[in-house]
């Protein structure tokens, strides 16, 4: 059973008045949430960000009426460990998840969401929140303790990982679809999730208006099988993955009309974003390369912010933000104390959204892959460390497209305002800035670990050799 053990000290009832009068409508009531987390969607993917991307005109609006970030920290390159850091506001290898996870491989049997990490769901159910989530979890949904439930979420609609109906890849139940803990369909069709889960979205929306709300979409999209449903089909330039982004967008302009038909569109902050840098089939734009690897392709995605009258529209900034720091950020809006018993790696980003406040709260950001810390940044200067093939994770060892320094003898630096592509190696010009990181990424391991190392702050990671599959 889930710890119970570290709730905020903040009463429900007085976060509510307390928040109403600053952010809350007429009703007296603090503001609700909605986090869409595409999968695999690159910076270049959605018009927004790149002329080049895939026509997404609801995505668009949504910048086009907020927030837009161009540089927007992931804080890993696949899956698994980006959901948790989002809903724990904490560096995966700080709350235990850093690998993803793979239902058909038995030695993930137990490796799952640990059940004292505190979510963000968990935090506003002291505020009066309902929440739902819907779509991928991820996390060890048949783990003790690690459902989406467990986590905090009062109502859940979705599958256990990546969509597959081939057990032998992805486990027994991956093209299950369930409602709460119980199964709602076996053998689901992909082109019916996105619809279904939307559907959902909707429904609850509409039956919730009344009273505060977190919604966690966490879509399929774009992550292969690249599968749109018949009403998407032949609708971009980019074949079936371009079909799914207009899916994608399609669904992110119905959650908004449901907001504006329930009379709460001014009393809901959106945030949009993805859970990574794209497989090959997508695009980064100007970053150099993608998913699975620590370049700006892997790690920096769209990260857009919408909340009518609260966060002043067509705002572009190049301050760096996280999805780690939408915990912190929540938890100021509804009134509700951080965790104050570990150490929480993001930060309250709301002066910068509220055009307060232009410079990043973060010093330093560090890059791991998996259990391996491969690059450190501060500011716009970035170093990518040594590093053997034995050190990647399985899923980077093969020198494939987009897969660049899987092996790397000397470090390589970077300033990314010049260079975002990481295309100049101007270590040899800059001995003090190389010195100065390589010490950063040190103290980096001393406190979360690598790949031969544990560190003071790490949690321990129930899996033998983490980095092999």
């Amino acid at each position: 059973m889930r710890m119970r053990g570290h709730r905020p000290a903040i009463a429900g009832v007085l976060a509510v008045v307390a928040i109403a009068a600053a952010f809350g409508p007429a009703s007296g009531r603090p503001p609700n949430f909605v986090i869409i987390f595409a999968d695999d969607l690159g910076y270049g993917d959605i018009s927004c960000y790149s002329p080049e991307g895939v026509e997404t005109p609801y995505i668009d609006s949504l910048a086009t009426d907020g927030f837009r970030s161009t540089d927007f920290f992931i804080p890993a390159n696949v899956c698994s460990p980006s959901r948790a850091a989002l809903l724990t506001g904490r560096y995966p290898m700080r709350c235990g998840y850093p690998v993803a996870r793979n239902s058909a491989v038995p030695k993930y049997r137990n490796y799952g969401l640990l059940p004292d990490e505190i979510t963000i769901p968990e935090l506003l159910r002291s505020a009066g929140y309902r929440s739902l989530m819907v779509g991928k979890w991820h996390l060890g949904i048949d783990v003790a303790g690690s459902h989406p439930v467990d986590a905090g979420f009062d109502e859940y609609l979705g599958i256990p990982s990546n969509y597959s109906s081939n057990q032998a890849a992805r486990g027994a139940n991956a093209d299950t679809l369930y409602r709460g803990r119980e199964v709602e369909e076996r053998n689901v069709s992909c082109e019916e999730l996105t619809e279904r889960y939307t559907d959902k979205v909707v429904d609850f929306i509409q039956r919730q208006k009344d009273e505060p709300f977190f919604i966690y979409v966490a879509h399929n999209i774009v992550h292969a099988p690249h599968l749109p449903s018949k009403d998407f089909i032949g609708t971009s330039k980019r074949g079936k993955y371009g079909d799914f982004i207009k899916e994608l967008d399609h669904s992110t302009g119905r959650v908004m009309q449901a907001l504006r038909d329930a009379g709460v569109d001014d009393s809901t902050l959106v945030v949009f974003t993805s859970d990574n840098g794209p497989t090959y089939h997508g695009s980064a734009g100007p970053l150099r390369g993608g998913k699975y690897n620590t370049i700006e392709g892997g790690h920096r995605v769209p990260g857009i912010f919408r909340w009518p009258g609260r966060i002043p529209a067509g705002q572009v900034s190049d301050a760096t933000l996280s999805s780690m720091d939408l915990l912190p950020l929540i938890c100021g809006l509804a009134d509700v104390e951080a965790p104050q018993d570990r150490k929480i790696d993001g930060r309250d980003i709301w002066p910068i959204l509220a055009g307060q406040q232009v410079e990043s709260p973060h010093k330093q950001l560090y890059y791991y892959n998996g259990t391996n810390l491969q690059a450190v940044r501060e500011g716009d200067w970035k170093l990518h460390l040594p590093r053997t093939a034995q050190d990647q994770p399985f899923w980077s060892k093969k020198r494939i497209r987009q897969r660049v320094f899987v092996t790397l003898k000397e470090p390589r630096l970077y300033n990314l305002r010049n260079d975002v592509g990481e295309q100049d190696d101007i270590a040899d010009l800059h001995p003090d800035v190389v010195a100065r990181l390589q010490r950063i990424a040190s103290e980096a391991r001393s406190e979360l670990g690598d790949v031969r190392l544990t560190g003071a702050d790490q949690r321990a990671i129930d899996l033998v050799d983490p980095q092999e599959r």
